[in-house]
């Protein structure tokens, strides 16, 4: 049985989180990067399970890139850490929770609400 020598994230302090965060977020722009994201995009097509299958994967490596040099583990499950961290910060920090917010938009397509049907705003009519 091979034992589990995962390492844990050192604890970020806000203004250390919102620094991994504007670097994460700078990766990115960078041109290899953009264009790989360019490339999951057009591959994904709008298509949610394109989507999941072609842009997240990129853009979990681009993540993993610049957090593994902050104690995180290169792989998925160092991700979810940091995003779980940057998480608990965004209701203390308004910066760091417009950072997140902004990473968010870069891989993720904007969530639409389906419209309210005509006449069920919860308002009886008689």
């Amino acid at each position: 049985m091979a034992a589990s020598a995962q390492t844990p994230a050192a604890p970020l302090t806000a203004e250390q989180a919102k620094a991994v965060l504007a670097e994460v977020i700078k990766a990115f722009g960078a041109p290899e990067n953009a264009q790989r994201m360019e490339e999951a995009r057009d591959n994904a097509c709008n298509d949610m399970g394109k989507m999941l299958q072609f842009l997240l994967p990129v853009a979990t490596q681009i993540q993993q890139d610049v957090i593994k040099a902050y104690g995180f583990s290169s792989d998925g499950e160092g991700v979810l850490k940091f995003a779980r961290l940057i998480k608990s910060y965004e209701s203390q920090d308004p910066e760091i929770a417009g950072m997140s917010g902004k990473l968010k938009a870069m891989f993720l397509p904007p969530m639409t609400l389906p419209p309210h049907g005509a006449g069920t705003g919860g308002v009886a009519t008689s």
